[in-house]
Order: C-alpha cells, then structure tokens, then sequence
C-alpha cells in the first residue's frame, strides 16, 4: 500500500498527459483513517467512470458492534450508510470540471426497498463502500489539478460526514436499526403464528403513480378487519396492529378500483423491508412469496407440468416439458411448478394478469367441451392440495368466477380501499348454489431432479469463448453473449442493481457450476451459498463493482429458468 503523498505526486506527473495515462494510479492508497483504492480506470473521459472504493476498519469508523452483529442490523446500517454517501456525493458531483463524465462523483441510488447493495459491504473487521468517479480531462488530456481537488477534497469530506459514527444524525441512525429489528420480529412472528403476510393499521399501500415508487398523498390508510386484526409487540415500535392472513388459501374480491391489486402489490414486495416514511414499513410479507402470472413466449425446460396439463392432441410429454415459445396457460403451470422446486410457501395471483382457462372453467363450458377433450386441470382444482399436501398458500385476487369461493378459507371484499371479512356471508350463500368441480384427482408434487445443460458451443469448463459480456436494460431484462434472458414478469424485483446482480451469478453459474451433473436445485443452492459465505467477488472478473444488488434465492431461480442458454 502507497502513502496518498505518492498519489498527489503520481497526479502531478501526469498532468496534460493523454488520458490513458491515468492506469498507472491503479493501486491502493492509505489516507490517514482510510485506505483508498482505484480498482478500474475508465478509458476515455466519455466512458463509463471509474471504479474506486474506500475501506475503514471499524475501530476508526466508530459503529457500536451491535448495529453489524446480525445479518439484518447489517444490512440496515449499509443501507443506511450508502444513502448518506449518495447525499454527501450529490453535494460534489461535477464540482469539478472537464469532458464528458469528468467530476461525476456516483454511488448507488436506493429505492423504498433496504436491499443488501455491493456499494456497502460491513465485514467482520471493517466497512467498505465502492463508488464511481469520473476521472477529469479537457478533451482526452488529463486535468490532473481537478482529479487532485476530487481525491483529495471533496472525498475526504464525503467519507467523514457519510462513514464515521461521530458525524450521524445518532437518533436517525438508530431509528434505522430499531426499524430493522422491527421487521424481523414481525418475520419471527409470522413463522411462530403459520401466518402468511402483515399489514399494519395506518399502512399508506398505493403509489404515488405508475413510475413513482413513494407512498400516494391523500390515500386511505389501511385498517384491518376486526376478525383478522392481530397485535404484535415489537421490540422498539411496542405494540402495533394490523391484518394477519393465516396459512390456506386467500381470496380478495371487490369492484374495480376499489384496492384489491394495490393490496396484493404491496404484499409481494413485502418480502422486503422498506424504509421509514415508505407507508409500507410493517407491511411484511412470507419471504419465499412468489408473484405468478402469465408469460406469453416464454422459454420453459424440462419442467414437469403434468399437474395441469396433461394429454396434449400432440401427445407431447408434459412430465418433462420443454418449449422456446409458451402460452399464458402453460407458462403460469411452469411458474408453478418452478415456485415450488424454489422453495415457495406462498403464490400471490392476480386474476387480470393470469390466463383464464389455467384458473377455472365453469360448468357451462365443460357442458360443451367435455373433459375428456380438455387437457387443462385448472388451478381452482389444484389449489387446496397444493396448501394441505404441498404446504404453499395462496392470496388470490379475483372478480370474474365465484367458484373461488367454495375452496377459499378467508375471503376479503376491498371497499374503498378498506378491506372486509366477508368470509362467513359467503359461505353462507355457497350453501344455495350447486358447488363447482374443485379438486382433481392424481395430485403429486414432482421429483425436483432437472438437469440443465448449458448449450454447446462454450469451452470445456463452461466458460464463453467470448468473454460471457454482460448487458443490462433496466427493470426488463439482461443479455450475456448477447443470449437475452427477459425477466419484465419477475414482478419481485425492486431494484435494476438486483438484475444486474443475476446476470453475475447467472454468468458464474454457466461457468463454473451447470456442468451436467448438477440437479437446478442443486445448481442455484450451490450459487446462492457461495454469495453468502463468499460475498461478490467470486461473481467478477477483477474487481467487485458498485451497482449490485442480492436477489432471492427465488429470483435466481426464476433467472435460470428463463435462460435460453
């Protein structure tokens, strides 16, 4: 490790030179009570910036050790330290002068969502934030003197009031652990309880609009139904209220635009914590919770179907079912299925987005086409055994059918946005009317023993004859090798890092682990754990970048079964 005196004097001879000459400050560079590493220099003032990070041992930083010491603390205290650099950055950003990115100062932005980012990674011994920083020219000559006034400025001001204990807001700091402790308390409850979701009194669940993520002004808090309502003491917050659906089967009914799908939207991103002042903070949701829906096209591989469908004209087998182009009915029975190999214990379906003869045929239409020509077992007949055979739940979302009612356990009619148990009126009413067909015979969970391969034309390992390029495109999709993997319909997502993140692991995964023998439960386990025990660096090349979020477990499945690779 060089001393920062070296740096400033490395600059200075530099100075007007062509801009590749910046490589050569490559290196790590002590700065008094942190150490400053350049990892990767950009190769042109109009490339992407370059890549820095700085790490502080944590008796210099100052964190009580209780804030580190649990894995949701953690990431709490990350969180919260990347959005203190993100303000301490916005105040300096293009301070300093030249072409194209030069004086960008950049680290990443966070959402509602606390997700666990690679921009701050807290280890055992010490607190590592990574960041970028557009190196300063005029043209593509180095403008040595700004990039001296960035480094040796600007950072250090950004590092002391963003990473040191001293410099916080002590009470907001702390407000951001209790909230975390919070969370995971309601987590431990719904587990203890064979409770399914949360959602506290006062809870703001509509968005402010359709590309806004904060919480709608003026909306209807949440208040739950008197037989549904439940109290939990937290450990800070003391005792809150709120709805506790229970392990089965859940149908939310009601007219449009009265709240049924804002429910159900804020449901499945509760399986992340949320910041306070997000309106969704007690809003906790079964972490395996998976978002089904139809996928029109997609790519599916060796899945096992057969649960619901079955007999196809074209006498393709359905236990082992493979198609470059699926319909919405055969899609959702993958999802299915795929949720289940995931470790899903709980479906969340919205009618509008599912494919109508994959949940329910009425009566009149098997009238007309019999059964026997119908190759489809809806879900409505396959629900109450995938709860009390499988053990996955479902909260269902539906306006069209009231044959859901007869398989139901809770039923809530949204009204206004306020929700209603209407569980025992409408049970009462199924009691004059014929009941529907609602279970089908010959349920069976599968034997999870797919084996994907990866496609040849890769080396012996695995590896990409070209480079395995990673291409990211929002919140839609990403390309490796330019093969597309589309993920628009993982609607869990919450963070554009979080797809570029599974490109990695998707990336390592066709490297190093899908090598024939290895079942997809085995593949992504095998993954998933390396991430945990090892960090991001085993998911790079050279550097671990910032601009990465951790997905699922759920999500990397998901990644892999719509990899055409």
């Amino acid at each position: 490790m060089k001393p920062s005196t070296e740096l400033r004097a490395m600059l200075r001879s530099i100075d007007h030179k062509g801009y590749p000459a910046y490589k050569s400050l490559t290196g790590s560079y002590q700065f008094g009570n942190y150490v400053l590493s350049i990892d990767h220099v950009q190769g042109d003032p109009f490339a992407s910036p370059s890549s820095l990070h700085i790490e502080i041992l944590h008796r210099d930083a100052g964190f009580p050790a209780a804030y580190y010491d649990r894995d949701y603390v953690r990431i709490a205290l990350q969180d919260y330290l990347t959005r203190r650099m993100e303000e301490q950055f916005s105040a300096f950003n293009f301070k300093a002068k030249g072409s194209g990115k030069s004086g960008l100062l950049s680290i990443s932005r966070c959402g509602q969502e606390v997700l666990e980012r690679s921009a701050c990674e807290i280890t055992p011994q010490k607190i590592i934030v990574r960041f970028h920083v557009g190196f300063p020219a005029f043209g593509r000559t180095i403008n040595a003197g700004e990039l001296d006034k960035i480094l040796f400025d600007f950072l250090p001001r950004c590092v002391e009031n963003g990473c040191f204990a001293r410099r916080q807001d002590a009470g907001r700091l702390k407000a951001a652990i209790d909230l975390a402790e919070d969370q995971n308390a309601i987590r431990t409850y719904l587990r203890e309880h064979q409770l399914v979701a949360f959602v506290a009194n006062g809870s703001v669940l509509p968005r402010k609009s359709g590309v806004s993520d904060l919480p709608m002004s003026g909306s209807v808090p949440f208040l739950s139904p008197p037989s549904l309502e439940t109290g939990i003491t937290l450990p800070h917050a003391g005792q809150i209220r709120g709805m506790a659906l229970r392990r089965g089967i859940t149908l939310i009914v009601g007219g449009g635009y009265h709240g049924k799908s804002t429910l159900l939207e804020a449901l499945q991103m509760g399986v992340c914590n949320h910041i306070a002042g997000d309106g969704r903070e007690y809003v906790i949701t079964d972490d395996t919770a998976v978002k089904l829906r139809a996928e029109d096209g997609r790519s599916i591989r060796s899945v096992d179907i057969s649960m619901f469908i079955r007999d196809l004209p074209n006498k393709k087998d359905t236990s082992c079912f493979s198609t470059e182009d699926a319909s919405g009915s055969t899609s959702q029975a993958a999802g299915v299925i795929e949720g289940i190999e995931a470790g899903c214990r709980l479906f969340l379906i919205d009618e509008d987005t599912s494919a109508t003869n994959f949940m329910v045929r009425d009566e009149f239409m098997q009238q007309v086409v019999s059964r026997s020509k119908e190759p489809i077992t809806p879900f409505l007949e396959r629900a109450r055994d995938l709860y009390e055979k499988a053990g996955v739940s479902t909260v269902l979302v539906a306006g069209s059918s009231g044959a859901f009612f007869y398989i139901a356990d809770t039923i809530l009619q949204m009204d206004c946005y306020k929700p209603v148990d209407i569980t025992e009126r409408v049970k009462t009413l199924c009691g004059g009317h014929t009941a529907p067909r609602t279970q089908a015979p010959d349920f069976a969970v599968p034997a999870f023993d797919r084996i994907l391969h990866v496609r040849s034309g890769r080396n012996g390992r695995g590896r990409s004859d070209r480079g395995g390029k990673i291409k990211t495109f929002g919140m839609d999709s990403f390309s490796i090798d330019h093969e597309t993997v589309d993920m628009r319909y993982v609607e869990q997502l919450a963070d554009p890092e979080q797809m570029n993140a599974l490109a990695h692991m998707l990336r390592y995964a066709s490297e190093q682990v899908l090598d024939g023998r290895k079942t997809v439960q085995q593949a992504v386990k095998l993954v998933y754990d390396t991430l945990e025990r090892k960090g991001w660096e085993p998911f790079c090349s050279s550097y671990v970048p910032c601009g990465l979020a951790k997905p699922r477990i759920q999500e990397l499945f998901a990644c892999l079964n719509r990899f055409r690779g």
